[in-house]
């Protein structure tokens, strides 16, 4: 629960009052959006340092902590271009989604044994184990293109907003939208997760009869 509490302190909270704050001291709209922009940062950073650890799951939060910063300082040095950059990078990782499942197997599957699993061998090999399993198989492909999809219509949203609405709206409405997608996504696959399990035990109750 603190993990979470930190997180949206972090990517929510912070850089709201940070932009606003430094606005009000005569900051431009581009350098207190990008120093807002340095919260998310440091909470990848946080993570990755609590955990210890380079699986899959911090790797990818890595490459996306690279990019961010990389697109944040490179091309246009526009308030516009910055809000275009930040919420393209929803869009790279839903496409990301898309693209892993044409490899042996799914972004999803990695992020599943992450969270499903408490990272000993013996769990670890359960789940790698699941992937025999049709059902299984089916169903990380399916939660891989549901996440995929909306991270990139998500990102669409984000960018037309940036387009028609004042930057001081985009501030707060951004990150809330962002966490607003995450969260039903998080329960979506909660729920579907669920449901799947629940329907792998009924057929191989059904098959053991």
């Amino acid at each position: 629960m603190s993990g979470w509490v930190l997180t949206i302190a972090l990517n929510v909270a912070a850089p709201i009052i940070t932009y606003n704050a430094l606005r009000d001291q005569g900051w431009s709209e581009f350098a207190a959006l990008l120093a807002g922009g340095a919260w998310p940062v440091l909470d990848s950073v946080v993570h990755l340092l609590w955990r210890r650890r380079l699986d899959e799951f911090a790797v990818v939060t890595l490459v996306f902590l690279v990019i961010t910063a990389a697109v944040s300082l490179i091309g246009s040095h526009s308030t516009l271009a910055l809000l275009v950059k930040d919420s393209a990078i929803s869009g790279l990782f839903g496409l990301l989604c898309l693209a892993t499942l044409m490899a042996p197997r799914p972004l999803m599957f990695y992020f599943g044994r992450k969270f499903a699993t408490d990272g000993t061998a013996a769990s670890t090999a359960w789940w790698n184990g699941m992937w025999q399993f049709e059902g299984f198989r089916n169903t990380t492909r399916t939660m891989t293109t549901v996440w995929g999809v909306a991270y990139c219509l998500e990102a669409a949203v984000r960018i037309a907003l940036a387009y028609v609405l004042s930057t001081d709206t985009v501030v707060v409405l951004s990150p809330i939208l962002m966490y607003g997608v995450l969260g039903a996504l998080i329960l979506w696959t909660t729920m579907y997760g669920k449901r799947s399990r629940r329907r792998g035990e009924e057929r191989a109750a059904a098959a053991a009869g």
